[in-house]
């Protein structure tokens, strides 16, 4: 049979895989190959994390299914986290969730809550499961072009004036993936009154919210009088305690929403396996000082790379928060458009990005490049983009319809 399947017909090609067959190919053929395009920490979890795992594994009872929800010792860890990071009081009962990464359970609140043609606000440029889970879950997608050129809460106001049906919920990421944009407690305290009157569902994904530079800790929407009768947050423990193959993430906030998210979640898996949570536990009640040590890491490698890269005459912006630079094309790139300068920089640099297409239309024009190679790498990585940029290619050419790809 010929037939397509429906859900799948709504996801484009990914983006990303063009640029990660040619970055396979590259290392297959001997290339070393600089790799800032997938946000995906380098270093290991803290020594005493994974002493609790191998601890934990010891015990020949812990090997059994575990829960979905999350073992009472995790969910109270987090709570403790909310008080002490946020000052927000979190019932482990029925305010917090364990998931299996932020982004299964960003995915299956979305099945939860999300009838056919309910309409979601989602920032463009974001983080692709943040519109293609509710676009699973047979979603419209109504997308906020957001950054420094945007009016966000004239954005939002105008696709609520302009959307039938009544928007069911919006997305929001701060810091951001990819754009590395923060907020403040003023900026949520206006986006929650506004979805307050009209009664929106809010779902934040904080997960950089320990990942931050300049000394201002980044806010949890929660924060915010009245939050909870509309907000849930998904965090997660990836990049804060640098352990993302571990898959262990949180939905804190609205207790109708995490009841929802619990209900389907009983009926699709029996929840992260136990060692795991046992040691994510010793992770949030542990000692802190290895979450400095990750922004101090993350904080030089920034530095170099943005300083290299300017100094190149690539002008990049300083992000603030977040593991991720989004660097604006050269101008004498621009017309190449993300993917092809992707392709230019893999090739003729060795350095693999990701294209900003990749994260929304508004995305154009930029790519992001992920801080997980060591500042000797980066420094390599800063040399090759320079003598390519120095080199200037004959731009025309390289765009040329199936260059790229041959």
């Amino acid at each position: 049979m010929d037939q397509e399947f429906h859900r799948i017909k709504r996801l484009p090609p990914y983006v990303f895989a063009e640029v990660n067959k040619l970055k396979a190919e590259a290392r297959a053929g001997g290339e070393d190959i600089i790799d800032f395009g997938m946000g995906n920490p380098d270093q290991p979890p803290p020594h005493h994390v994974v002493e609790k795992l191998a601890e934990s594994l010891m015990d020949p009872r812990i090997h059994r299914y575990s829960t979905s929800r999350g073992i009472p010792g995790l969910r109270k860890a987090n709570a403790a986290y909310y008080a002490r990071r946020f000052g927000v009081e979190v019932d482990p009962e029925r305010e917090t969730i364990a998931t299996i990464g932020s982004k299964e359970g960003l995915a299956n609140l979305a099945q939860a809550i999300t009838s056919p043609g309910d309409i979601i606000l989602v920032p463009n440029p974001s983080y692709p499961i943040h519109a293609f889970g509710f676009i699973i879950a047979g979603a419209a997608i109504r997308s906020l072009p957001t950054g420094p050129e945007f009016d966000f809460m004239a954005q939002l106001a105008r696709a609520v004036r302009h959307s039938v049906p009544k928007p069911a919920a919006l997305v929001l990421n701060y810091p951001s993936n990819p754009t590395a944009e923060v907020a403040d407690l003023d900026f949520y305290g206006q986006v929650v009154d506004f979805c307050r009157y009209h009664g929106i569902y809010i779902i934040s994904d904080v997960a950089y919210a320990e990942v931050y530079f300049d000394g201002t800790p980044p806010p949890s929407i929660l924060q915010v009088p009245g939050a909870r009768d509309i907000a849930v947050e998904f965090s997660s423990l990836s990049k804060t305690y640098s352990m993302p193959g571990w898959r262990v993430g949180f939905c804190t906030g609205n207790a109708k929403l995490i009841a929802a998210l619990s209900r389907v979640k009983s009926y699709l898996d029996y929840g992260i396996f136990t060692p795991i949570q046992v040691a994510a536990t010793a992770a949030l009640n542990g000692p802190q000082d290895c979450v400095e040590e990750m922004r101090v890491r993350y904080r030089a490698r920034r530095d170099v790379l943005v300083k290299g890269l300017n100094a190149a005459g690539w002008a990049v912006p300083s992000p603030t928060a977040t593991m991720f630079a989004w660097a604006p094309l050269p101008p004498a790139y621009v017309k190449m458009g993300s993917l092809e300068f992707s392709k230019l920089l893999l090739r003729e640099a060795k350095v693999a990005v990701s294209p900003g297409v990749g994260f929304g239309e508004h995305g154009e024009g930029f790519v992001r490049l992920a801080l997980v190679e060591n500042e000797h790498r980066i420094r390599q990585a800063v040399r090759n983009i320079k003598a390519m940029l120095r080199a200037k290619p004959d731009i025309d050419d390289l765009a040329a319809p199936g260059r790229m790809a041959s």
